[in-house]
């Protein structure tokens, strides 16, 4: 016993706790709202226990994560991405849509239970894509290196988009070119991209699109007082809880639109309006506060450590994150059309939450063996 006591007090000596208290206080914030915004309308506790479970699961395969060096676990990343791609394909056969959504990307299991495939794919990403980086470190601007670069990049794009579930195809693409930065890749390759994406952009809009996003992207543009009971229906909601928040809020469980079950998804992709509502903006710049400390806090372990792999797994689960609060964010005020994403920490969902934290776990993982020496790219 004693012996099991001093390896926890080692542990948390060793461990970034800063980063793991502002994801543990973020996701315990995100686990009052979501037990507002469900509890009445949806008359019970469930998405709250999900939602902790996800919390617990997810700590615990964080620490896991943290006991050996991410450069080895980086060997096996083959291991590692074959099943959860499994995974995902299985949602093109036995996929289940919850209400409220058109894409099947979750698997039904045993008990009422369901997870994303999607989600933890993006753990392997992390792996895969930090592990091949590494091996053509100096030579990753080599018109070869760079396309197979692309081509690991956009399988999962292409896969999750074929899935159904466009926002997190473009969480997906904004790691990829996060994490080619952070990797050196010369600043004309993405000249070159920005030019050929704004080029692509009528194609995209037009062949890549349905009809329902077309109509989402329109409306935003230009909106129609048709737009905001049809397509615009859900951010319209979403702008009268902010408003009728004020600065400190109604209180828990006083929000009209939020005990009413007036915010579509109120408690997932705009539990941000819902936090408004009931927390007022002081609430939403306390949310808004801790997700860039969490961000600020894993830059910060990035560009501390020798080791390039580090910095690039490190900047990937930033991208990752960040892209995700600032597409969320911009749904729930408006700025951009709804493409169905969730709030890092905040939205209810057991597999987002686990997956964070297992990302997380590789940027503590980072944090605690970024002094032990660098274990080079010739022992990978």
């Amino acid at each position: 016993m004693k012996r099991v006591l001093h390896t926890i007090a080692d542990y948390v000596r060793e461990c970034d706790k800063t980063l793991y208290l502002l994801t543990i206080a973020a996701s315990l914030f995100g686990a009052l709202a979501v037990l507002s915004t469900t509890y009445y309308v949806m008359g019970g506790a469930k998405q709250l226990i999900m939602h902790l479970l996800g919390l617990f699961i997810g700590i615990g395969g964080a620490v896991i994560i943290t006991l050996v060096d991410y450069r080895k676990i980086m060997k096996f990343w083959f291991v590692i991405l074959v099943p959860l791609v499994i995974l995902v394909l299985l949602t093109f056969v036995v996929g289940y849509a919850p209400a409220g959504t058109d894409d099947k990307a979750w698997l039904l299991l045993p008990g009422g239970f369901s997870l994303q495939p999607a989600e933890f794919l993006k753990i392997g990403f992390l792996i895969s894509f930090t592990w091949h980086l590494n091996k053509v470190s100096d030579n990753v601007n080599k018109p070869l290196n760079l396309i197979l670069l692309c081509i690991h990049g956009a399988a999962p794009v292409l896969l999750i988009h074929e899935q159904g579930d466009d926002g997190t195809a473009l969480v997906f693409a904004v790691m990829f070119v996060a994490m080619m930065f952070a990797a050196g890749v010369k600043a004309r390759y993405f000249i070159i991209a920005i030019c050929a994406a704004a080029v692509a952009a009528p194609l995209i809009y037009f062949v890549i699109m349905n009809e329902d996003q077309q109509a989402r992207v329109f409306a935003l543009l230009f909106p129609s007082e048709e737009d905001y009971l049809g397509v615009l229906w859900q951010q319209s909601r979403g702008r009268s809880a902010l408003a009728n928040g004020g600065f400190f809020g109604r209180g828990l469980f006083n929000g009209p639109l939020v005990q009413s079950g007036s915010i579509p998804e109120g408690y997932n992709d705009f539990i941000f309006c819902s936090i408004g509502e009931e927390f007022g903006m002081l609430g939403c710049l306390i949310l808004i506060g801790l997700i860039c400390a969490i961000c600020w806090r894993i830059l910060k372990t990035g560009t501390s450590t020798s080791d390039k792999s580090g910095l690039v797994l490190c900047v990937g689960v930033f991208a990752m994150i960040g892209a995700q609060t600032l597409i969320n964010i911009g749904m729930n005020i408006s700025l951009l059309p709804v493409i169905g994403i969730t709030l890092p920490f905040f939205s209810a969902g057991g597999t987002s939450l686990m997956s964070l934290f297992w990302a997380i776990g590789l940027v503590v993982n980072v944090y605690m063996h970024k002094t032990t020496g660098l274990y080079l790219r010739d022992n990978y």
